[in-house]
């Protein structure tokens, strides 16, 4: 956030100036994904790629959907659908939302 007299940290809950609290942006917190939503997508959406967008893979989505006319995609993605649903929710967090458990 800029303010009249510089930049604030976007990482800083408070102003080292004034004190002042920031606003948070929902845009600027990562998403949390959802393995069951994921499967969901993969299952009803697949062909065209809709569990690819979902898990924020926008290059494999476009590619899905490109070529979802072939049929192609529907295969991979039933394939991936089993996948999702035999990974654990700690892999699933490790792969997708980027969590590294700490034992």
């Amino acid at each position: 956030m800029f303010r009249l007299w510089g930049k604030i940290d976007s990482r800083a809950e408070l102003c080292v100036k004034c004190g002042v609290r920031q606003l948070v942006d929902k845009i600027t917190k990562p998403r949390r994904r959802n393995r069951i939503i994921a499967i969901l997508f993969a299952w009803f959406f697949g062909f065209f790629g809709g569990h690819k967008y979902y898990l924020g893979q926008i290059g494999l989505c476009i590619l899905y959907t490109l070529f979802f006319w072939t049929l192609i995609p529907a295969i991979i993605s039933f394939i991936e659908f089993v996948i999702l649903i035999s990974m654990s929710d700690a892999e699933f967090e490790r792969k997708y939302n980027n969590y590294i458990d700490n034992p």
